[in-house]
């Protein structure tokens, strides 16, 4: 298993900086790179919400199937995959600070195919790459909305 931790201070309120990581529509609007997201269950918010993701990721067109697993309002998020023989499973919190919010996501990827075992090591560092260029693409848009209220 291999985790990645990232962090952000957000100067935006916590119900802000929440709306954007755990409403899937938002969260689109808030990373440029996402391409189009396909609601597969009833629910679009909250546990039990399931959706297509598409992402363009090293100029290549990648969908991935998430679920939302935990849901506590304005605090977190839980988000799991399975891609590629391995689960994703990521967690965003937000907690409120002097400056605004600080926004935690952490991603655990558990590879239980012999490939997935050998790769995902390997990709580790650009798989972080691309969280932190999705969390700086959050706190932009997050921030963004606060100037324009």
């Amino acid at each position: 298993m291999t985790r990645t931790i990232i962090k952000r201070s957000i100067n935006a309120p916590v119900d802000v900086v929440f709306d954007a990581v755990a409403h899937i529509t938002n969260f689109r609007q808030a990373i440029p790179h996402i391409l189009d997201v396909e609601f597969i269950s009833d629910v679009q918010s909250g546990v039990g919400t399931r959706f297509k993701e598409t992402r363009l990721m090293n100029g290549k067109e990648t969908t991935v199937e998430l679920e939302v697993t935990g849901y506590e309002e304005n605090q977190r998020i839980r988000l799991v995959s399975d891609a590629g023989g391995t689960i994703w499973d990521t967690v965003f919190t937000t907690e409120a600070s002097t400056e605004g919010t600080n926004l935690t996501m952490v991603m655990d990827a558990k590879p239980y195919k012999l490939l997935a075992k050998l790769t995902t090591p390997l990709i580790k560092g650009m798989i972080r790459k691309a969280i932190e260029k999705d969390m700086n693409a959050v706190k932009v848009y997050c921030e963004g909305l606060v100037v324009e209220v």
